[in-house]
């Protein structure tokens, strides 16, 4: 059976895919062979670049409200919180 080596791995990649194998029950080794397998078997479902998917949530939170209405929106929430109503000195 071939062998695969992987040098000089960054030990946060390393801690993070050995805390991925351990809540999987697998090793090291069995984790990287089951990704790589669930890659090969769908390479487009991975095809995501993160910027292209970052920039298609461009425009995704519009609001129709004006930059005032929504100030006046959260500070009206604000005010009518009862986080703080009990007196206990802290934020007096």
């Amino acid at each position: 059976m071939p062998n695969l080596q992987v040098k000089d791995i960054d030990t946060t990649l390393y801690t993070e895919l050995k805390s991925v194998a351990r809540r999987e029950n697998r090793s090291v080794t069995q984790e990287v062979i089951h990704i790589l397998g669930q890659y090969l078997a769908n390479p487009q479902v991975f095809d995501q670049n993160p910027t292209r998917e970052f920039l298609s949530l461009s425009g995704a939170y519009d609001d129709p409200r004006s930059a005032k209405e929504i100030v006046v929106e959260i500070r009206k929430g604000r005010k009518n919180s009862g986080r703080f109503k009990d007196s206990n000195g802290i934020f007096d």
